[in-house]
């Protein structure tokens, strides 16, 4: 029993994580710094 709660919180936190990476990635966020646009990142981080 304990595995399946410690299961299902995992899964739980997983899928927000998931979550948040899609939203912020749709409002034009990234991890690289750059926000997807390549002309003005510095690190030319796409190429």
């Amino acid at each position: 029993m304990a595995t399946a709660i410690v299961g299902g919180i995992l899964a739980i936190i997983v899928g927000l994580v998931v979550y948040k990476m899609v939203k912020d990635k749709k409002n034009g966020k990234s991890v690289g710094g750059c926000g997807g646009d390549c002309a003005h990142c510095k690190a030319h981080c796409h190429e």
